[in-house]
C-alpha cells in the first residue's frame, strides 16, 4: 500500500500539530512518574498506543512491507532512547526547562545534515547555534559551573532527537508506508520499554483515576496521534524545517508547567528561552536575508 502523499503546506500543518500534542507528555509524564517507573509507563502507555492503532489500522499493517516494517524498527528503537533519555531528565528539573533543552535540537538537525553532506555550515547556523547555547547555559548553569544530572539526560536526549528527525527523513522520502511504519514505531517502543521495566522495575499498571487519565492521554494523544503520524508529516517537508517546529515543544510545555504544576517562570526563565527562541527563528531566515540585514545600505540624509 502507497504512503500518505501531503502538500508541504498540509506536512507542516499536521507536523505542528503532531508537535503540539507530543509537548503535552511533560506535564502527563511529570505527575505520574511521582508513583510509577520510567520504562513502566512507558511500557503501558506505548503499548496501550499499539492496541489501539492496531485496531484501526490493521488492514494497513498486514499489507506492510518488509522495508517498511525495517523502517519502524529503526524508529522505534531510536525514539526509545530518546524517550528514555528525556523521562530521565524530567524527573530531575522542570517540565519546561527539560523542553527547551531537549529541543535544542533544531540546531542539532542542520549541523547533522551538514556533517552528513561534508558541507561546513553557514553563518547563520552558526549564529543560532550560539545563540541557543547561550540559552541553554542561561537556563541550566545556575550559581555553579556544569551541568546537573537532569541537564545531561535532556541534552542528550536533545542529540538522540535530531538524529532521529535526520533518520527518519531519510526513510520517510524512501518508498515506505509512513502510517505502518509509524504504528510499527510505537510498538516497538512500547514493547523495549516492557522488557526494560521488567528487568529493572516492578512493573504494574496504572491505580486510581488520576494515573489512568494520564495513561491514556499520554496513549492517545501523545502516542497514537503525536509519534504514528511524525513520519507522514515528515514525508512532505525537510529535516531541517521538521527540526524547526521542535520551537513549538518548549513554549506549549512551558505553559502548561506553569498554569498546572506551578513551576516558576523566573527572569532567567524567559531570558534563557528567549535565547533560544531568537537562535530558532535565525536558523530560518534565507542567507541572503541575513546579509541584507548586516549590509543594509546607509540611506542619505542630505
Amino acid at each position: 500500500m502507497k504512503s500518505l502523499r501531503l502538500t508541504r503546506r498540509s506536512a507542516e500543518m499536521l507536523l505542528a500539530a503532531v508537535i503540539t500534542a507530543r509537548a503535552t507528555s511533560y506535564l502527563f509524564s511529570k505527575l505520574i512518574l511521582k508513583g510509577m517507573g520510567m520504562f513502566n509507563l512507558l511500557g503501558v502507555r506505548f503499548s496501550l498506543a499499539f492496541a489501539l492503532l492496531v485496531l484501526l489500522f490493521f488492514p494497513r499493517l498486514r499489507s506492510a512491507g518488509r522495508k517498511t516494517v525495517a523502517a519502524g524498527a529503526v524508529m522505534g528503537g531510536m525514539y526509545f532512547l530518546v524517550v528514555a533519555a528525556e523521562l530521565s531528565g524530567l524527573k530531575r528539573m522542570s517540565s519546561g526547562n527539560a523542553s527547551f533543552l531537549v529541543n535544542t535540537a533544531i540546531v542539532i538537525v542542520p549541523l547533522l545534515q551538514a556533517l552528513i553532506s561534508r558541507r561546513l555550515p553557514g553563518g547563520k547556523v552558526i549564529l543560532s547555534t550560539l545563540l541557543c547555547m547561550s540559552g541553554v547555559a542561561v537556563l541550566t548553569l545556575g550559581g555553579s559551573v556544569g551541568f546537573g544530572a537532569g541537564e545531561c539526560f535532556c541534552l542528550l536526549a536533545a542529540l538522540l532527537y535530531a538524529s532521529t528527525i535526520v533518520v527518519t527523513d531519510r526513510l520517510s522520502h524512501s518508498g515506505i508506508d509512513t502510517l505502518a511504519a509509524g504504528v510499527i514505531q510505537v510498538g516497538v517502543i512500547g514493547a523495549v520499554s516492557l522488557l526494560m521495566s521488567f528487568l529493572t522495575e516492578t512493573p504494574r499498571l496504572p491505580s486510581g483515576t488520576g494515573e489512568w487519565f494520564g495513561i491514556l492521554m499520554l496513549a492517545v494523544v501523545c502516542s497514537c496521534f503525536g509519534f504514528t503520524l511524525q513520519p507522514v508529516a515528515q514525508s512532505g517537508t525537510t529535516a531541517e524545517r521538521a527540526g524547526m517546529f521542535c520551537a513549538l515543544n518548549p513554549i506549549v510545555a512551558s505553559a502548561l508547567g506553569v498554569l498546572f504544576l506551578h513551576e516558576p517562570f523566573t527572569v532567567k526563565t524567559v531570558t534563557g528561552g528567549l535565547l533560544i527562541l531568537f537562535g530558532i527563528l535565525l536558523s530560518e531566515l534565507p542567507e541572503r536575508g541575513i546579509r541584507r540585514v548586516h549590509a543594509a545600505p546607509v540611506k542619505s540624509v542630505d
